[in-house]
């Protein structure tokens, strides 16, 4: 018959290993999410830039062969991502539709010009190479202004600079956090075992026998808390998949694997070298320390 006693034993025995894999599934889940933020940051950061148009307007007397040749021109150049042609009558459309009045009945005539909106690739969309593509397109005499947000332009930059200086800092800080809660759940799991530890110890067992089951059982135990992460990860990018489309976060597939298969190497890594020192410390214990 089983004894209360063994059953309390058993029950904390269970609390222990619950505790272990509940740390190990938070830190590894939190740990996940950045990783797949930091993978996926620069493509929103592009996509954010891609968004800012640069506007360049021709002169009036500017034909419609000169403004084909300028589009197909823009076709083989490096810095254009895509580029949309508004003449001024669309253009003249598209600020009755904003304004609600028609301007040009009281103007007697269209004093908007033909314009380009053009997407620069997002490596472009910084302060030097962006003022290189504008003195490049101001060698056409037919140009006559270029206009584009240059505050927002440096804002982006500035801001993506400081975001991605954070980003590393809270990863460290993240990972150390995960070091330290996974490897005091490990410790207090084999601090219960202290005793038996001793005991083996005392009647002629090696360090590393000793040392072998428990850290077959955290490791046991961190694949578990890591499998559960990322079951719970694979669930958190469908769903940004499904609602959130345009962010594209399935789209590249291998860094998606990399970043589960790390969350998955660093559970069981964390564990290995926690139960490690654990179990060492309690190895080169004194028997009166015990208590």
């Amino acid at each position: 018959m089983v004894s209360s006693f063994d059953k309390f034993q058993k029950r904390r025995l269970i609390s222990s290993y619950f505790s272990v894999i509940l740390s190990v599934f938070l830190v590894l889940f939190l740990l996940g999410i950045l990783g797949f933020f930091i993978i996926n940051s620069k493509k929103l950061a592009d996509d954010f830039k891609e968004k800012i148009a640069m506007t360049v307007f021709f002169k009036n007397t500017a034909n419609d062969s000169i403004l084909n040749d300028f589009g197909t021109e823009l076709k083989s150049k490096a810095f254009s991502k895509s580029f949309v042609y508004v003449s001024k009558e669309t253009a003249a459309k598209q600020h009755t539709d904003i304004i609600g009045e028609n301007f040009m009945e009281f103007l007697g005539e269209n004093p908007l010009q033909n314009s380009f909106d053009i997407h620069l690739k997002a490596d472009y969309v910084v302060k030097d190479s962006i003022t290189k593509v504008e003195s490049q397109l101001r060698k056409n005499p037919m140009i006559s202004d270029i206009v584009y947000d240059k505050q927002l332009v440096n804002l982006v930059n500035d801001n993506i600079n400081k975001v991605s200086m954070w980003i590393l800092i809270i990863s460290g800080f993240l990972t150390f956090i995960a070091v330290l809660l996974i490897n005091s759940s490990l410790r207090l799991s084999i601090h219960s075992n202290r005793f038996i530890i001793k005991t083996m110890q005392m009647v002629g067992a090696t360090k590393s026998f000793i040392r072998k089951p428990f850290v077959m059982r955290s490791i046991k135990l961190g694949m578990i808390g890591a499998g559960l992460a990322i079951i719970a990860l694979i669930g958190v990018l469908v769903y940004v998949q499904v609602n959130f489309p345009d962010l594209g976060i399935l789209d590249n597939k291998i860094l998606v694997a990399v970043v589960l298969l790390m969350v998955f190497g660093i559970g069981v890594l964390i564990t290995w070298i926690s139960t490690y020192f654990a179990t060492q410390r309690f190895l080169n214990l004194r028997t009166d320390d015990l208590y």
